[in-house]
């Protein structure tokens, strides 16, 4: 069975990345990453923590704003054309919906790639989570033209984005939204699932062979746990599963900050 290890992929692209700051640094160019928030949670800084850190270890500045209104500091990130990238660190306290909020965006500094476009609109970046997953799936050599492909909840963060991607790639996939029958989920050869429901991925849902990536995060009693039960992790007969610590999320980190990059090398390709 294979172990989807995305912190050991992450450490690789770690290493090309901060070849890539250097090299923009060298044009004059220096990546900037904004962080905003409007809470000083333990949970929420620590995910701010890890990426300052890694935005440390690569070169790229990364700077946290905690404000309460973080519809004004979206606008300002906007207007600052030493920032290249902006994320909004969610959960938010805000009045405003999470779509009012995130639509302030624009497209090119959109490196989290949450927004919601029309058909019309520009879409600069996927979602980081989305292409994370998709980056572990080809790092391992699973090819996904011919299985079937069951992705558990449509959030704005996983789902929703990995189901457009994959559609557009012409996969097999379907979605499990809430209260549908996940008994179902025996006939799929691939689960991703992205729900923050502990442990709802149980032993009965998976057929032998599967391939389970587990992207969904809660809190159980101070620790964060995922969407897959213990018990599925202990066997051996599936093809290949995420660990409990280090599958999707240090690879989401790195595609976040390659978003960045990409962002950074269009404004020198532009100036």
């Amino acid at each position: 069975m294979k172990i989807l290890n995305g912190a050991e992929i992450a450490s690789y692209m770690k290493v090309n990345q901060a070849h890539t700051v250097k090299a923009l640094n060298a044009n004059g160019i220096y990546p900037k990453l904004v962080i905003i928030r409007d809470s000083e949670s333990p949970v929420i800084s620590k995910y701010v923590e890890l990426k300052k850190a890694y935005g440390d270890d690569i070169g790229i500045e990364v700077e946290d704003w905690c404000r309460e209104d973080v519809a004004g500091a979206i606008e300002e990130a906007n207007s600052d054309t030493s920032v290249h990238g902006l994320i909004v660190q969610l959960p938010l306290n805000s009045e405003l919906s999470l779509d009012e909020i995130l639509g302030k965006i624009i497209p090119k500094k959109d490196v989290d790639g949450l927004n919601n476009y029309s058909s019309g609109d520009i879409r600069c970046f996927d979602s980081a989570t989305a292409t994370a997953i998709n980056w572990l799936l080809s790092a391992y050599d699973i090819p996904l033209s011919n299985l079937k492909i069951a992705l558990v909840g449509r959030g704005r963060l996983v789902g929703r984005p990995l189901f457009r991607m994959w559609q557009d790639s012409k996969y097999d996939v379907t979605v499990f939204h809430r209260g549908d029958d996940l008994t179902q989920l025996v006939n799929f050869d691939v689960i991703v699932s992205a729900t923050g429901s502990p442990h709802l991925i149980t032993n009965d849902l998976v057929k032998s062979g599967a391939i389970i990536v587990d992207a969904g995060t809660a809190s159980e009693g101070g620790v964060l746990v995922g969407d897959v039960a213990d018990e599925v992790r202990e066997r051996a007969d599936l093809s290949a599963i995420t660990p409990k610590v280090g599958g999707v999320g240090p690879l989401t980190v790195t595609a976040l900050f390659e978003h960045v990059l990409q962002a950074a090398n269009q404004t020198s390709t532009n100036s």
